[in-house]
């Protein structure tokens, strides 16, 4: 457990189930007043031994606002909560676009911005965004949830020279496949009599299996902890799916061979043409 005098009041946005559970509890076992928020807290699990639910729709506003409003004082911020989504680009339907994007994206940063001003007055704040692996090596058929997940990165990242002087470290987590049971939630835009039916099926059957063999929550909790203890926390941490050695690889080899590794991953081959 911290030291008392560190103590400080977190807020998790999807701690219901999943990684933001894990992360909640996390910041509770450090000893940490942690707000995590759902949709309905009527209708959620019990919230882990020291967290307390707040609603939150993050495709609302409104939502937004009263949240920031009722959880007052936040020195950590941890964006978790999303929409998972897949479908070919050209058949993904701009309202599920638009969705993606307000859940993934705008309600995430519109809730940083409320939260800001008071981390900046009291000189100290740790913001994480939850991305993707993806966001860093992109997949066929997730196109939307890569480039939400990327921009969400590019908040983070540009952000963090103009907070810096205020105290303020924000950070982006990366997680590879994780065992969550996200592969049940997962929105899907594909047509049965789709051109890119096939690819697509074979693509979803190596997800979901990269997927229930992934880590465990809990993992990735104890990598947000690390980014929210650490003095100067990196841009970005990243943690499952062998991450040391695919991000080494990356670094290492052309932009093509790291596409061609990606797709073989999930079963896809690259086309010669």
């Amino acid at each position: 457990m911290t030291d008392p005098a560190t103590h400080r009041t977190a807020l998790v946005t999807g701690a219901s189930s999943g990684i933001g559970a894990a992360v909640a509890a996390a910041l509770a076992a450090r000893g940490h007043r942690v707000l995590g928020t759902s949709r309905d807290p009527r209708r959620a699990p019990a919230p882990p031994p020291g967290v307390t639910y707040l609603p939150l729709d993050l495709a609302d506003d409104a939502s937004v606002e009263e949240c920031a409003r009722a959880a007052g004082a936040v020195d950590i911020l941890v964006n978790n909560a999303g929409e998972s989504q897949s479908g070919p680009l050209e058949e993904l339907p701009p309202a599920a676009l638009h969705r993606l994007f307000q859940l993934n994206v705008f309600g995430a940063v519109r809730l940083t911005q409320l939260l800001l001003p008071g981390m900046r007055s009291r000189g100290y704040g740790r913001v994480v965004m939850i991305g993707s692996m993806l966001a860093s090596f992109p997949l066929a058929h997730r196109s939307s949830y890569v480039a939400s997940k990327a921009a969400l990165k590019g908040f983070a990242t540009a952000a963090r020279r103009e907070l810096a002087p205020y105290g303020i470290a924000v950070t982006t987590v990366e997680p590879g496949s994780v065992n969550t049971g996200i592969s049940d939630r997962r929105t899907h835009y594909v047509a049965d009599d789709s051109p890119y039916r096939a690819e697509y099926d074979t693509m979803l059957t190596a997800l979901d299996a990269n997927e229930a063999a992934g880590v465990a929550a809990a993992e990735v909790a104890a990598t947000v902890l690390t980014a929210v203890e650490a003095a100067r926390p990196r841009p970005l941490y990243a943690v499952g799916s062998n991450a040391p050695v695919v991000f080494a690889l990356r670094r290492l080899l052309p932009r093509t061979a790291v596409e061609r590794m990606v797709a073989r991953r999930h079963g896809l081959a690259w086309p010669r043409r």
